[in-house]
C-alpha cells in the first residue's frame, strides 16, 4: 500500500511573511498560520482553540508571499509535512516540523489567486479547492445553491 503525506490548511497569517535568500539567491518565505477550532467543553460552554502551523514557501511562491501577504491575510496551503534538522550557533541539534507549500491560495477578496498556477487573468476567478473546475465561484465568495438551481426545471423533460 502507498503512503500519503499531505496537509491542507486554511488559516490566517499571524505575522508578515519572513523572507530570506539562500546562497544561490533562492527566495524562502516562512509563514506562521493560525487555525481555529470551536467546540463545547464538558460544561456545554463554547471554547476556541488556536493551532499554529509553520509553513515554508520556496522560489517564486516565496516572492509572491512577500509581495501580497501580510499579517491577517487568509490563505489555503497544501503540501507535505516535513521535519528539518540543523545545528544552531551553540552547536545544539535542532528540529522543526513545517508544511512545505506546494500550493497556496490567497483567500482575501483582494487577492483571490492560486499561486501554484499563478494569479487568475483579469476578471476571472479560481475555483475552490476540491470543487469542479467548470464552476466559477470565487474561493472567498459564498455560493447560494438556490441561485444555481433556479432554472433546473427548465431542463427537465417532464
Amino acid at each position: 500500500m502507498s503512503t500519503l503525506n499531505k496537509a491542507m490548511i486554511i488559516g490566517r497569517l499571524g505575522q508578515d511573511p519572513e523572507i530570506r535568500y539562500t546562497q544561490s539567491n533562492t527566495a524562502v518565505a516562512n509563514l506562521s498560520i493560525a487555525t481555529n477550532e470551536r467546540f463545547k467543553d464538558s460544561m456545554g460552554e463554547w471554547k476556541e482553540r488556536t493551532e499554529w502551523h509553520r509553513v515554508v514557501a520556496w522560489g517564486r511562491k516565496a516572492e509572491i508571499c512577500q509581495q501580497y501577504l501580510k499579517k491577517g491575510s487568509q490563505v489555503y496551503i497544501e503540501g507535505p509535512i516535513q521535519t528539518r534538522k540543523w545545528e544552531d550557533r551553540d552547536g545544539q541539534t535542532r528540529y522543526t516540523t513545517e508544511v512545505k507549500a506546494l500550493r497556496l491560495l490567497m483567500l482575501d477578496s483582494a487577492g483571490d489567486a492560486d499561486i501554484e498556477q499563478g494569479p487568475p487573468p483579469a476578471g476571472q476567478q479560481q475555483p475552490a479547492p476540491g470543487s469542479n473546475s467548470d464552476q466559477n465561484e470565487s474561493v472567498s465568495g459564498d455560493v447560494d445553491l438556490n441561485d444555481k438551481f433556479d432554472d433546473i426545471d427548465d431542463d427537465l423533460p417532464f
